[in-house]
């Protein structure tokens, strides 16, 4: 079996979010002062790391050609978070907004792909997997946000 030509470029798609999310993660944590926000971030970006895995095993598994690095609206948007945070006189605070509006894009990205009914079961398995990580990631976020 293997996916629609739209199920694979979107599960590629996802792919590369995930990848641009790590590396967002990353550049994220080295600007943060906050401990707590700092080990968010870096758990975020191992979360991500491990997301990309799954979905490339999976993608492979349907004989889809996984997606490599990062995409190029990614790039920008890092360099944008890079100016922004500059430019703020609450980097932490800046980067806490962002992750959060980032965690809500990402959630109806996945819900979008789950409700396709012709998603084999093992990946909707590992993307409802994914979603309710995402889920809490950002239920964590915003308790950081009360914090801050």
């Amino acid at each position: 079996m293997s996916y629609s030509e739209k199920m694979g470029e979107k599960l590629n798609d996802l792919l590369k979010k995930n990848y641009d999310a790590e590396a967002g993660y990353k550049n994220a944590a080295e600007k943060v002062a906050n401990t707590s926000l700092k080990n968010y971030l870096q758990s975020r970006a191992q979360d991500r790391y491990d997301f990309g895995h799954e979905l490339k095993t999976e993608l492979k598994t349907f004989g889809q050609d996984p997606e490599k690095g990062t995409s190029l609206a990614g790039d920008a948007h890092r360099l944008w978070m890079d100016l922004k945070t500059t430019l703020s006189s609450d980097k932490d605070e800046a980067v806490l907004e962002e992750t959060i509006r980032g965690e809500n894009a990402a959630l109806e990205e996945y819900e979008d792909i789950l409700n396709d009914s012709t998603l084999p079961a093992s990946t909707k398995a590992i993307i409802s997997k994914q979603r309710n990580s995402l889920k809490s990631a950002l239920e964590d976020a915003k308790e950081l946000e009360v914090l801050a």
